[in-house]
């Protein structure tokens, strides 16, 4: 398969010179994501987009960035209107989702505009680059992580959308009911050979077979019983069935951990997919949750097109949850993403089709870009969570928009 040669080299160093000669998958993982040379997003292989490897709210047009900035501007209001406002966008992307919340801003809320101080977290080189390019215009800071943002700095909005799903997970297997980790380690012959696989040919062959397999073994880490005890999961043996296999993404916990201790007084928005811990590890969703997007087709081979396909699991909202409450996060509010967005006015956007003169073509292509913000088996069944630190008693009582309960959307389109 369109494997990258050296970036395949390099994990497979990676394990030959690592105890027992395994990785977590998290790290292999993090290698095939954000090795900073041949991570699938640290080079120009990530493909975002219709005509990418996939495509999100952002691609559909402006509308899911103009109805957050409402969210945002009511943020604003409830603490005070305080200046500057902080918005830090982790995981921007191309920077279309910021583009179409500053433009929106700068035209309907110019007070907003003028107190915004808007920051983009951004790991990738490669992406930094297509945002600065893209918001040239824009006065916008970017950082390569969170690290750069002083404790206890920002008053205003932490947010990012499918952004969670992308940090790297751990995976486990249930073997007599006992909890055991699973490894990626090199197959045998690639064992004796990885010294070849570090001097790839030359022009590199995108068709190097992939030298990884999975082995394993006990916990790498205490942390993976303690995540089951955080969400309340048990695995008892007449419930869940032998080879039971799913995922632990304790970077999540890292990074809100980290998200707490930067926000003095604010928000934290998550938008991404996933379910409640009780959904996310039922019985039945036997095989986890871990995905793979190449070319727009949808598998769950992690170990092909290395470093050239994106790799996410679902995220586990109950553990945000009650993580975030351990760091000091408030719970704000959970909803699905057509809810939130109803509520912020899309049933207004949806009904003022019907009065517009645009060409029949533009006015269906906007119709169903609309919808697919709402549908509930696609992006419109997308979770957001809303958490709060530091907000005086009065502010806590006044809801967040997007999560009061929204008008019914019409009906006549």
């Amino acid at each position: 398969m369109d494997s990258h040669p050296v970036l395949c080299a390099a994990i497979a160093d990676r394990i030959a010179n690592s105890p027992n000669q395994r990785i977590t998958f998290a790290t292999y993982m993090d290698m095939a994501l954000y090795h900073p040379d041949y991570g699938y997003y640290s080079t120009q292989a990530v493909n975002i987009g219709k005509r990418g490897d996939f495509f999100t709210s952002v691609h559909l047009g402006p509308d899911f960035g103009e109805l957050l900035a409402e969210q945002f501007v009511q943020m604003w209001e409830i603490l005070g209107q305080p200046v500057p406002f902080s918005l830090v966008e982790m995981g921007a992307g191309q920077g279309h989702l910021a583009l179409d919340v500053l433009n929106y801003l700068k035209l309907r809320y110019p007070n907003f505009f003028a107190a915004l101080e808007y920051i983009i977290v951004e790991k990738s080189p490669i992406l930094r680059q297509e945002q600065q390019q893209r918001l040239q215009e824009f006065t916008v800071q970017i950082k390569s992580s969170l690290e750069e943002i002083l404790s206890n700095s920002i008053i205003g909005c932490f947010f990012s959308n499918e952004l969670v799903d992308a940090l790297p997970v751990h995976q486990f297997i249930l073997e007599q009911g006992q909890l055991r980790e699973i490894y990626v380690t090199l197959q045998q012959d690639s064992i004796v050979n990885h010294q070849e696989l570090l001097t790839p040919p030359t022009p590199p062959s995108p068709l190097i077979p992939t030298p990884f397999t999975e082995i394993i073994a006990e916990p790498s880490t205490p942390k993976l019983a303690e995540y089951f005890d955080l969400v309340s999961i048990q695995f008892p043996e007449n419930v869940y069935p032998e080879g039971y296999r799913s995922e632990v993404n304790l970077a999540a916990l890292d990074w809100l951990s980290v998200v707490a201790d930067r926000l003095q007084r604010g928000y934290v928005l998550t938008i991404d997919y996933g379910y409640p811990a009780s959904r996310y590890y039922n019985p039945r969703r036997s095989q986890g949750t871990l995905q793979c997007y190449w070319r727009h087709q949808r598998h769950n081979n992690p170990y092909i097109n290395i470093g050239r396909q994106d790799i996410t699991a679902h995220v586990d909202f109950t553990a945000l949850e009650r993580w975030g409450e351990r760091c000091g996060l408030a719970k704000v509010g959970l909803t699905q993403q057509e809810l939130f967005l109803m509520a912020l006015g899309l049933g207004d956007r949806i009904a003022a089709l019907s009065y517009t003169n645009q060409p029949i073509s533009d006015l269906l292509r906007r119709r169903d870009a609309l919808r697919q913000l709402l549908d509930p088996f696609g992006l419109g069944g997308f979770s957001i969570l809303a958490q709060s630190k530091g907000l005086k008693e009065t502010e806590t009582f006044q809801p967040l928009k997007g999560f009061t309960v929204p008008e019914l959307a019409p009906t006549s389109i």
